[in-house]
């Protein structure tokens, strides 16, 4: 389903330009584009929490990637207990906050490199990796290769 998605999406672009494409797959809630070696999923989409809390947790998260996110802060903001918090964000989302934190970061930085705006010190900055060592550390878990490469990919299908 995904690739045909990809498929419909690169017509999109092919007929009408890549902004248009952009639109269209916020408008269907996807990416416009993968990059080679990525997960063909969306973190944010596979992410949906089932209690307001939890949720209420995401949003505050993906809203707030450039500060330092601690697990106090996350658990108030459920109105919950840091181990009270722990367990039912697991529960709900089957990975601890702070895995789910770090792929929602990865996913944000990648969507800032295919914009191809900012460099990778500040798209790190923004997305709360401090540096573009911890950014690289994080790619290489969430994706299986460093930034570099995924923006030589995305580089290459815009050209």
């Amino acid at each position: 389903m995904s690739a045909g998605i990809d498929l419909a999406l690169a017509l999109v672009e092919e007929d009408f330009g890549r902004e248009m494409a952009r639109e269209t797959a916020k408008l269907m809630v996807v990416y416009h584009r993968r990059a080679g070696g990525q997960s063909q999923h969306s973190t944010l989409l596979d992410l949906d929490a089932t209690s307001d809390r939890v949720q209420s947790v995401l949003t505050y998260a993906k809203q707030n990637l450039s500060k330092r996110l601690l697990m106090e802060e996350l658990a108030a903001v459920a109105f919950l207990s840091p181990r009270q918090f722990s367990r039912l964000f697991k529960d709900e989302t089957g990975q601890p906050p702070a895995k789910a934190i770090e792929r929602l970061r990865v996913e944000a930085a990648r969507l800032m490199m295919e914009e191809g705006r900012l460099s990778a010190e500040q798209i790190a900055h923004k997305n709360g990796f401090g540096n573009r060592d911890r950014m690289r550390r994080s790619f290489i878990r969430a994706f299986g290769q460093p930034p570099q490469a995924i923006q030589r990919n995305i580089s290459a299908l815009s050209t």
